[in-house]
């Protein structure tokens, strides 16, 4: 018999990435107001309104808040120097950050315009440090200079601290305990949410469990604890939340929420689990669900779970929990807010090429999800309604439709919404919960911009209430009114996924978060094949050389078998070629351009069997085998436009009587060979940017990895692509230099180490006969990360780890070279170690998997003599799980001094080396001159600072508060300079022109009787 709970469950994954109009068709109904309804909510909000404005002014912070919004240069300068300014622990970067945050904005505008005085005040020290930290201080800066910047920086410190004071409600428990009895939050219960930010390492997941459970022992036992509970961010107890853990990381978060849970209910307390992204969402159920369910906890109804209303599936998760608390015969709290992780859900989506957003891309759509499960937990007989939000029109909507009720709870944001709330409680009889954050300064800085952000966004109504261009009929304006009237469409300016790219689809992803979508993937990947043979054909016959097994690195079984092409075979491949390359290049480039996109949507059809093979054959973990097939979809489509638009005549200006008509060209026969790593998109990244412009292409796969380029290469053939202009040579250094040495090649694409780069430009010289044939070569790089004080050391860390652990180190652009400022280099190499220790290492086949092996054992014994050279220096080191495979323990070696680092070494083998504050431009110069130029990272919350390393870095790209890797077609094209390649870059708008020769026609029209244009020319001016 079907549940109660798994209706619910089936209709939340129908829903997930449901168009959003008829998502929303299905609960406009419960969010509609008749007109007398409307009426009676309109005469309520507006008694609110009333007090919410009373509330914003009284008291100096709440006016300094209104004064310095979010849509002025001058808060978000605030809000930026608050998120980073109390970690900074020198001097030196803190004066940059200050400098860098306070030097530019305009305080002077906002003098006087305060009707507080202390705002006045506060505004007025801005203006002196303005004067005091700009470049342009003059006199003033001259003078107080020497005293004046300690001064600066302990005033600085201090409004930061007040700021945060606001947002939190103390620093430990007690602290918070003591302020919720405060006279100003009378008669207001507290939710604490010890400030457990995702923990990164097992160290940080015990200390916020620790956190969580003395809290509940000090709230249980306190005589102020009264009815106040404690809420759990899961990610902050345990560092793989995630869908790929799910196997370990749910059943021991539902072993901790149960303790945490029973430890709560001892004390008679209650004990809510905060929603988290939208990927988390099943797990957080089924963890929830678990500790429901536990006998010892029956007759406790204080276990609750907040829900999100932007979400499409809120609704049907407001149903589970009602279902839930049924089965159990308890009540379940459940807390609905609107939403904390909306733009960062929206770019995820994109960024992974779903099929559409799990959430509602309109503010008004969200509103009217908000009012239908609302009205759905007014209904529900075992769910406790817990109503989060401070917007007036929402709540009195819920006022009208409660009537008499007073059997739930408003619930607000601690220092957000004075006054929304004190009324209803203090006369009216109504709860109101306030969400209190608690925990040191220092740490509640991600929270309080996320929260700022949330709250403070141009849409929220927090912002338009202190917004004097804001009408009252504006801001309570009707949600489900406005939906009905856009037909429930999204919002025009957030494009689908697939749509993100003009002119060219986005290639499609997979949700590898849904557990429907990862267990098909996983049958796919694993299912039992047979070997694959790759035998290559030259004008219709088959290569002569020798068969050769292909390995997996994981385990050294046979992939498949290869046969390898001779000198011969490489003679015959590029005659055919040159044959066919002139008919190639007079096609009209839009059926070229076809030929790609329909490579692409082949790829796309093949997804599954390319994965298995980069699985197989390259040793990719499911991820990176995915994203390995969308970057060849992407490099089709996009060069497919690219070509449109370049390879076209253009006319060109002249005297009159003269044409000149520039064409472009295919060059010939290019020779495109290419690596290991990326064996299906850098293959056909170069082999399609070759074709569509009109050359003929002789492809050369890396030995390693030439069976999942034999596939692509059939489907290019199938996509419509001559054989003879598209010829796939297996084989080795012998092959290699045989295309390379042929005089009828006419140019050439690579991409690998340097020393082979170096090579293949030495033949191509050795015949003086021969032309100058371009060379495009992408090559490696010591590519290093700088990390000032100013940084996150979560965001740090998390990105550290995948820069250079992702793709067991294997990619071009991985992370080599950690540079941390010394201040701060201790706390964040502890929690890099503690991050590592989290990594698994095995068969890239397990979707577990983060390190897989590396290429061969070539490469194995390399990275190990080297490793093992280095052991002195190890800074950490993982123990691999088994002795089969090609596996390399990722390893932390600290250097002497970054020069000390001579050669790249590709694989999980990262180095770090500290600097000093105020040696930044010798520290870029310095990494300049080791003569590489691919990627260099960057960490700091100081725009200045990234200004003067985006000037003085001699890289291809630069990555600013971000990971290294993973350049998208289109947007970050990739590609070095210096020892790292020649240029253009790869995925770029300049790539395609290295592949052509220009040509002009200049053709006299005068010739043949006279300039009849300039001679028929009309009087146009009378």
């Amino acid at each position: 018999m079907t549940s109660a709970l798994d209706i619910s469950r089936s209709k939340m994954e129908a829903l997930l990435r449901a168009p959003e109009p008829e998502v929303l068709a299905g609960l406009l109904p419960a969010a509609t107001l008749d007109a007398a309804t409307r009426g009676r909510v309109l005469a309520q909000a507006g008694l609110i309104l009333n007090d919410l404005r009373a509330a914003q002014d009284t008291g100096w912070i709440n006016r300094f808040l209104q004064e310095y919004r979010l849509n002025t240069q001058e808060g978000v300068a605030l809000l930026s120097l608050a998120e980073a300014y109390l970690r900074v622990p020198d001097a030196a970067t803190a004066d940059l950050l200050i400098r860098d945050k306070l030097g530019d904005a305009d305080w002077k505008a906002h003098s006087g315009k305060s009707s507080s005085g202390l705002v006045n005040s506060a505004t007025f020290g801005l203006v002196l440090t303005r004067a005091l930290v700009a470049e342009d201080g003059g006199a003033l800066k001259g003078l107080l200079a020497r005293a004046g910047e300690p001064f600066i920086r302990a005033g600085v410190a201090a409004a930061m601290k007040m700021m945060g004071s606001v947002f939190v409600m103390g620093r430990n428990i007690h602290e918070a305990l003591d302020r919720a009895a405060k006279p100003e939050n009378a008669g207001f219960t507290a939710s604490f949410d010890m400030l457990g930010e995702s923990a990164r390492t097992r160290e940080d997941a015990d200390k916020y469990f620790d956190s969580y459970r003395n809290a509940i022992e000090a709230v249980g036992t306190s005589p102020k604890g009264k009815a106040h509970n404690i809420s759990v961010k899961l990610s902050a107890l345990h560092p793989r939340y995630e869908v790929a853990n799910a196997a370990a990381c749910v059943p021991e978060l539902t072993d901790m929420i149960r303790e945490l849970a029973r430890q709560a209910a001892g004390h008679g307390i209650g004990l809510t689990v905060d929603a988290e992204e939208t990927e988390r969402l099943m797990m957080s159920l089924n963890i929830i669900e678990g500790v429901a369910r536990d006998p010892k906890l029956k007759g406790w109804e204080g276990f609750g779970m907040a829900v999100q209303a932007y979400g499409k599936r809120c609704r049907p998760v407001i149903a589970w929990a009602q279902a839930l608390g049924a089965s159990t015969g308890n009540k379940l709290m459940v807390r609905l807010v609107k939403g904390a992780y909306w733009d960062s859900e929206i770019k995820k989506a994109q960024v992974e090429g779903l099929s559409d957003y799990p959430l509602f891309t309109r503010k008004a759509a969200t509103d009217v999800s908000y009012l239908a499960c609302a009205h759905d937990m007014f209904d529900a007989s075992h769910i406790f309604p817990a109503f989060a939000g401070h917007n007036a029109l929402t709540v009195a909507t819920l006022i009208d439709w409660a009537g008499d009720r007073r059997d739930f709870e408003f619930q607000r944001l601690h220092g957000m919404g004075e006054g929304l709330h004190e009324r209803l409680v203090r006369q009216e009889g109504y709860s109101c919960r306030t969400y209190a954050p608690v925990g040191g300064h220092r740490e509640l800085l991600a929270y309080l911009v996320r929260r700022l952000l949330e709250n403070g966004a141009n849409s929220s109504f927090v912002h338009q209430l202190a917004d004097a261009t804001v009408t009252e009929d504006m801001l309570l304006a009707d949600p489900a009114t406005h939906i009905k009237a856009v037909e429930g469409r999204p919002h025009p300016a957030i494009a689908l996924p697939r749509d993100l790219f003009p002119g060219r689809i986005n290639s499609a992803g997979l949700d590898l978060n849904d557990t429907e979508t990862l267990a098909q993937v996983m049958t796919a990947i694993n299912v039992p094949t047979t070997p694959l043979k790759a035998a290559a054909m030259v004008a219709g016959q088959p290569v002569t050389g020798t068969a050769r097994n292909v390995l997996n690195p994981a385990d050294g079984s046979v992939v498949g078998t290869v046969i390898e092409a001779t000198a011969a075979d490489v003679h015959r491949a590029i005659a055919s070629a040159a044959a066919a390359a002139p008919a190639w290049n007079a096609r009209p480039v839009e059926e070229r351009a076809a030929c790609l996109e329909r490579l692409a949507d082949l790829l796309e059809a093949n997804r599954p069997e390319l994965m298995r093979l980069a699985v197989r054959e390259a040793g990719k973990t499911v991820g990176d085998a995915l994203a390995e097939v969308r970057e060849a979809v992407d490099f089709c489509r996009y060069y497919a436009v690219q070509a449109r638009t370049q390879i076209k005549p253009e006319i060109l200006p002249g005297p009159t009587g003269e044409r000149n008509e520039l064409h472009l060209v295919g060059r010939g026969v290019f020779a495109c060979i290419s690596p290991w790593n990326f064996p299906l998109a850098i293959f056909l990244g170069q082999v399609c940017a070759a074709l569509v412009t009109g050359n003929a292409v002789i492809a050369k796969p890396a030995p390693q990895t030439p069976l999942i380029a034999w596939r692509a290469v059939e489907l290019a053939w199938q996509a419509g692509i001559p054989h003879d202009v598209l010829h796939v040579l297996p084989g080795g250094v012998e092959v290699g230099d045989a295309i390379i040495g042929h005089t009828q090649v006419n140019g050439v694409a690579f991409t690998g180490s340097m020393p082979t780069a170096r090579t293949i430009a030495r033949n191509l010289l050795k015949d003086d006969n021969r032309p100058i044939v371009p060379l495009i070569a992408e090559t490696g790089g010591l590519n290093a990360m700088i990390v000032d004080s100013s940084a996150l050391p979560e965001q740090v860390v998390a990105d550290v780890v995948t820069s250079a652990f992702r793709s067991a180190g294997q990619r071009c652009s991985a992370l080599r070279l950690l540079v941390v400022q010394e201040e701060v280099a201790e706390g964040i190499i502890t929690m890099l170690k503690g991050a590592m220790d989290t990594l698994v290492i095995g068969d890239p086949a397990d979707i577990r998997t983060d390190v897989g092996p590396v290429i061969d054992a070539g490469a194995r014994d390399r990275l190990e003599a080297y490793r093992q050279s280095a052991r002195g220096n190890w800074v950490h080191a993982l123990e691999l799980p088994h002795n089969t495979g090609t596996f390399v323990a990722p390893t932390l070696i600290r250097l002497n001094s970054l020069e000390d680092l001579k050669q790249e070494w590709f694989g999980p083998l990262l180095h770090v080396v500290t600097w000093k504050a105020g040696e930044l431009d010798s520290l870029v110069a310095r990494i300049n001159a080791l003569g590489y130029g691919l990627t260099m990272g960057l960490h700091s919350r100081i725009k200045a600072t990234a200004d003067r390393v985006g000037l003085m870095a001699r890289v291809g790209n630069l990555y600013v508060n971000r990971s290294m890797i993973g350049a998208v077609v289109g947007s970050q094209p990739f590609g070095g300079e210096g020892l790292s390649g020649t240029g253009p870059k790869a995925g770029g708008p300049h790539f395609l022109m290295r592949f052509v020769s220009e040509r002009t026609i200049s053709t006299d029209t005068t010739s043949a009787g006279g300039n009849a244009t300039l001679l028929s020319l009309a009087e146009t001016d009378v």
